[in-house]
């Protein structure tokens, strides 16, 4: 653990009131903060809701240079960047939503040094393009948000991730800080190798929110989970988010609850833009009390004062778990988190696993693909290569993106793969994927974990902790869970009849 500076502190603390109207820092931001103004490559693991995105905004002040942060969500990424422009900070973001002429004002914002704050996309991180423009300015700080994308067992993978360690090399190695709510010792461990930050201080504020009472319903059928929804909703007072794990189950849900009386806003990453974000809207300013959603719906949504969070559906991870739960109760006061669990939901998250990564076959066709486009006069963008592998655009991605962290492809400007290996067989290509293997079994590991903390008869925060690795209870008790004081989430006992 990091030594706070006193003087570094009272620095920071003069930023903090001046710019974001704040007295007091919250537990670990100023140990974080002191570490990544002194130079020192920081990892912070803090629960959602706690206040890391400050971590980096109010050293990102103080900081010679510009802060770049590194955003995986376009949702995500608008609103930190909005929360900054409020206090007249200077921010350029890069997502695929600009126009021609804002991303020409953005990159001239970039390269003139105007954006104090550049946010930008993992993809756009590993376009070379790109990486050259963002050398034109002296970096101060890169940040990493939610980190966990970053490694191969963490919950939400995003491939695009594994280019983040070359891209802070070529940017002259900057301060590097990530940002996490949720990662295990293996999680941590492969954050500072992708990110080549071996030697970085980590700041760990632990998992543990009394606030939250965790429970769990039994149910079977569908009959019954409806039934056991409306009791829950019946006894809930305030806002609070139902989470689904289709598509088709927000539409059907948001439909059921209207029939008896209940409105509610459907949330999924199918909706276009205006509609999620009208959505999100009414459910923020509080026009509408009920939000069902997908897991697209939440990250870096900071509404305090949702007062109860039910998951619909069997999570795949615990970790998903806990960062979606843990959108209840930012305020501090006490929220209910409960999941209605059907054990024939397992079967929807093995579907789900089974078209997660790609096989020996599909590495075969994309590296087929790029072989017959390279005898072009240009290396093949993404979409030529799209136009003839017979593969989905996802899976396509995931398998050059993973090519490229190979080094059998190399990324070029203008966002341009060039192939460097053209003989590799069908068993050297297995031997490249053995890593999506690797993350299946693991994936199944993980699916059984989430099932046994639904099946379990002891403490559930006791069971959370001891999977992150923090910090137990001396009795095995939190006493604010239902295994621990039954009466937390008596849903069960509201008898009604599901039309």
């Amino acid at each position: 653990m990091s030594t706070i500076d006193i003087a570094t502190v009272r620095q920071l603390r003069e930023k903090l009131r001046e710019h974001f109207g704040f007295r007091r820092f919250r537990p670990g931001q100023a140990e974080a903060m002191s570490a990544i103004v002194e130079g020192r490559d920081t990892l912070v693991i803090m629960p959602t809701g706690s206040g890391k995105s400050l971590c980096y905004q109010l050293p990102g002040l103080v900081l010679e240079g510009k802060t770049v942060v590194v955003s995986p969500l376009i949702a995500l990424m608008k609103d930190q960047a909005d929360n900054l422009r409020q206090h007249h900070l200077e921010v350029a973001e890069v997502n695929s939503t600009l126009t021609a002429a804002e991303e020409r004002e953005t990159v001239r914002d970039i390269a003139t040094g105007k954006a104090e704050f550049v946010y930008a996309t993992p993809e756009r991180m590993a376009d070379p393009d790109f990486r050259a423009l963002l050398r034109q300015q002296p970096i101060g700080l890169f940040v990493v948000d939610e980190a966990h994308c970053v490694s191969q067992w963490g919950h939400d993978f995003r491939p695009d991730y594994l280019t983040l360690g070359s891209a802070i090399e070529e940017l002259g190695s900057p301060p590097v800080l990530a940002l996490t709510a949720t990662a295990t010792a293996d999680v941590i461990d492969d954050i500072l190798t992708q990110l080549r930050i071996p030697d970085a201080e980590i700041v760990h504020t632990g998992f543990h929110r009394p606030n939250l009472r965790l429970s769990v319903e039994q149910v079977s059928g569908e009959e019954a989970k409806r039934g056991a929804l409306l009791g829950l909703l019946r006894r809930e007072e305030g806002t609070g988010i139902i989470y689904v794990a289709t598509v088709r189950a927000v539409e059907e849900l948001t439909q059921f609850l209207a029939g008896w009386g209940i409105e509610a806003e459907g949330y999924h990453g199918r909706l276009s833009a205006k509609r999620r974000t009208a959505a999100q809207d009414r459910f923020m300013d509080g026009r509408v009390k009920v939000m069902v959603a997908t897991n697209a719906f939440g990250l870096g949504i900071d509404k305090p004062d949702v007062r109860y969070v039910i998951h619909y559906h069997l999570p795949g991870t615990l970790e998903a778990f806990y960062q979606e739960f843990g959108r209840a109760g930012r305020d501090g006061l006490t929220a209910h988190c409960t999941l209605l669990y059907d054990p024939e939901d397992r079967k929807l998250q093995k579907f789900f696993q089974s078209r997660r990564y790609p096989d020996d076959t599909d590495l075969v066709n994309a590296h087929h693909a790029l072989k017959r486009l390279s005898e072009g006069p240009k290396p093949p963008t993404f979409d030529e290569v799209l136009a003839i592998a017979p593969l989905p655009k996802t899976r396509l991605k995931v398998c050059l993106d993973l090519l490229v962290n190979r080094d059998v492809v190399k990324l070029e400007r203008g966002r341009r793969y060039r192939l460097l290996r053209p003989d590799m067989d069908r068993d050297q290509l297995a031997r490249v994927g053995q890593s999506y293997r690797e993350r299946h079994e693991r994936d199944e590991l993980k699916q059984k974990q989430m099932t046994d903390y639904a099946e379990q008869h002891t403490c559930r925060w006791h069971t959370l902790l001891d999977y992150f690795g923090g910090e137990g209870f001396e009795s095995g008790r939190c006493k604010h869970c239902d295994r621990c004081v039954p009466e937390v989430v008596p849903a069960s006992d509201v008898e009604i009849a599901v039309a």
